[in-house]
Parts: structure tokens; C-alpha cells; sequence
């Protein structure tokens, strides 16, 4: 059975569309009811997955501070 991850989940959502192909949706309806969790906590779960995968990725990490790097540039142009 899969566990209750409301902690991932802030007082403050955001409602997003998801759209996938049909098999991949029923896939992962089938994913959630074997775990006796909604489909919205089974994409949650694996959100989390992802980004904690990307946090220890150093490749990654390196394009983040790049594109920070970058966009401070650029907001600071346009704060003159």
C-alpha cells in the first residue's frame, strides 16, 4: 500500500493539467488503485522522485547555476 506524502504537499497548491497518451494515463490509474493512492499523489510522488534525482545530479546542478547566472544578467539589465 502506498504511503500518505501530504507533507510534499504546501497549504498552497496549484492546480495544473496534465495530459498524457491514453495508455500512459491508463497505466498509471492502474499504478495508483494497486497502491490505494489517487492518481494526483502517484504524479506527486513522482515529481518528488525526479527533482530529488536532479538535486543530486552535478551535471544538472551545473546547467541550474548556469541559467541563474544568466538570468540575473538579464533582470538586472532590465532593473536599470
Amino acid at each position: 500500500m502506498g504511503t500518505s506524502r501530504s507533507k510534499s504537499v504546501s497549504t498552497t497548491t496549484k492546480a495544473m493539467t496534465l495530459r498524457l497518451p491514453a495508455e500512459q494515463a491508463a497505466e498509471l490509474e492502474a499504478v495508483a488503485r494497486a497502491d490505494q493512492i489517487t492518481v494526483s499523489e502517484a504524479v506527486r510522488e513522482a515529481i518528488d522522485k525526479l527533482i530529488a534525482e536532479r538535486r543530486r545530479d552535478k551535471e544538472f546542478q551545473a546547467r541550474l547555476r548556469a541559467m541563474m547566472r544568466e538570468d540575473r544578467k538579464i533582470l538586472e539589465r532590465l532593473a536599470r
